[in-house]
């Protein structure tokens, strides 16, 4: 059986604009961990498209932030015959029945709008789903998992207007004392975006046992990262098995567990995993070790697809 993919984050934006390696990139065809043309390989494709911006950054955020954006849409004009910009679960669903390919907006760091929490609305209408309060600097909303320190009175009006809207919280990156503040006060579902297990591989980025638990009860997920630094030595396909295995263990429903690949933003990948077109490699892993179809097919699809169905009106 051949799954969909639902991946919720990439940095290809970074390339796009020229903002990562120096040399612009295209989406359809390229030497990235992403492109068009192996993703339209896949029975089903959506992706969300961080702008990523920090104001630890040499580039200015602001314009870092409205560079990225511009390729973003630069690329889905010229590919619009397979791939289109999605705003609700709805549209992902009817371009998956098309044959098309979904895009979805998301913010890394709010930095290229001055962490501004009256600002969200506009970027809603743009198109941003998903929202992170941070890279891994302190700012004005939150300290981050490097820095430490909780989250501001802007941090919490940020968390709320955002929930107000129907854009998504990402704790990835965040601090442990920001991750518990906005527990106490989120009323939708949390997602850390492309966090692993801190159990399996201990650094900060990773969430703890009872973090992931916590968003299991907001009723969110965590997406599975594929960068090395965060799944432990000599990372192999096997080691990212571990890692979901260890959260359905926390959770057997297996409803909170997604992808998060981190693609195009890391400088390594697993052994055995070169970039999009090999997700289909862990599938088949997950399922010789043990998960049923089902199971993968959530992972894979539904869960994030749930997250949005109940967040994204």
């Amino acid at each position: 059986m051949k799954f969909p993919v639902f991946d919720l984050h990439c940095d290809t934006s970074d390339e796009l604009s020229g903002l990562g390696s120096g040399k612009v990139s295209r989406l359809r065809e390229n030497n990235l961990h992403i492109d068009l043309e192996r993703a339209g390989e896949l029975p089903g494709y959506a992706q969300c498209f961080a702008c990523f911006t920090t104001t630890t950054d040499r580039c200015d955020p602001v314009d870092a932030f409205e560079k990225k954006l511009a390729s973003i849409h630069r690329e889905l004009a010229k590919n619009s015959e397979l791939i289109r910009q999605a705003y609700t679960a709805q549209e992902i669903e009817e371009n998956r029945k098309n044959g098309i390919m979904s895009a979805v907006l998301t913010i890394e760091g709010p930095a290229g709008f001055g962490f501004d929490p009256e600002l969200l609305c506009d970027l809603y209408n743009v198109g941003f789903r998903i929202s992170s309060l941070g890279w891994n600097e302190h700012n004005p909303l939150t300290g981050s998992h490097i820095t430490g320190g909780g989250l501001s009175d802007m941090g919490l009006e940020y968390v709320k207007e955002a929930q107000r809207l129907g854009m998504i919280i990402d704790v990835s990156h965040i601090s442990d004392e920001g991750f518990w503040d906005i527990m106490d006060v989120t009323d939708a579902p949390i997602v850390a975006t492309h966090s692993n297990s801190r159990a399996v591989c201990n650094v900060s980025r990773n969430l703890t046992d009872d973090m992931f638990l916590a968003i299991c009860r907001t009723g969110g997920v965590a997406g599975i990262n594929m960068c090395p630094d965060f799944l432990g030595p000599q990372a192999t396909v096997d080691t990212v098995c571990d890692h979901v295995i260890h959260f359905l263990e926390l959770d057997p429903s297996g409803k909170h567990i997604a992808l998060g690949g981190d693609l195009d933003g890391i400088s390594a990948l697993p052994d055995g995993f070169c970039g999009i077109q090999d997700y289909p490699k862990l599938a088949q892993r997950l399922l010789e070790r043990g998960l049923t179809e089902c199971l993968v097919y959530d992972i894979f699809w539904n869960n994030a697809i749930g997250v949005m169905k109940h967040c994204c009106i």
